[in-house]
């Protein structure tokens, strides 16, 4: 679920490139600005690399292949650390699988690092809920959400950006169903496997997670 170089105008490329730049600088001085700035930084390179390792297994959902996200998982457990995480994963996508480009890195850094910003921010709110069951209905919205909502802005933007002359209406269906359907399985194998790691990481290591403190 990448958008290549080749389909996208360069206005919106560099548009795209811009609003990351912005997201990027934004993220990197709310680090700065931490007690520890670099504390965080192995479990960023950890899942830095588990984001970048999944794109390359593709499980069969017919009609296509998709991979997992993890988006919403890198989320809660990284925080602000996420959208540089994200950035870095998808630019050794682009280097080593081809994925994507370089031109649409900006496009699809947004695609996917939006969505674990706002889990991020989803799952902080059990600061302020009951521990039970709040930490279990949270844990599955962001796992799923992550992933419904990278679906949606792909789906969106495609839309938006589909020449005049391609069918409107093909278009749309053959997203919904290469796109949007094929990722109702991964939105809730995320959903299910962040409720279990998050559980599992509140008993052996809660510092993992920085918003249970």
């Amino acid at each position: 679920m990448h958008v290549p170089d080749g389909f996208l105008p360069l206005e919106v490329g560099l548009t795209g490139q811009g609003l990351t730049a912005g997201l990027l600088w934004f993220s990197l001085d709310r680090i700065r600005r931490l007690p520890q700035p670099t504390a965080g930084i192995p479990k960023t390179a950890l899942l830095t690399a588990a984001f970048f390792a999944v794109s390359a297994i593709a499980l069969p959902i017919p009609p296509t292949s998709i991979h997992l996200l993890l988006n919403g998982v890198m989320g809660i457990i990284l925080g602000i650390y996420v959208f540089p995480a994200v950035w870095v994963g998808l630019l050794l996508q682009v280097l080593m699988f081809q994925h994507g480009g370089l031109l649409s890195l900006g496009v699809n850094s947004l695609i996917y690092g939006v969505p674990a910003l706002l889990m991020a921010l989803l799952f902080h709110l059990r600061r302020w809920l009951p521990e039970r069951p709040w930490v279990t209905v949270l844990s599955g919205l962001c796992g799923s959400g992550g992933v419904m909502l990278s679906v949606g802005l792909f789906y969106g933007f495609t839309l938006m950006v589909t020449p005049d002359y391609w069918d409107e209406v093909l278009v749309r269906d053959e997203l919904w169903r290469l796109v949007v359907w094929a990722h109702g399985p991964v939105a809730l194998m995320e959903g299910v496997f962040t409720i279990l790691l998050v559980q599992f990481l509140q008993r052996v290591k809660p510092e993992l997670i920085p918003t249970v403190r």
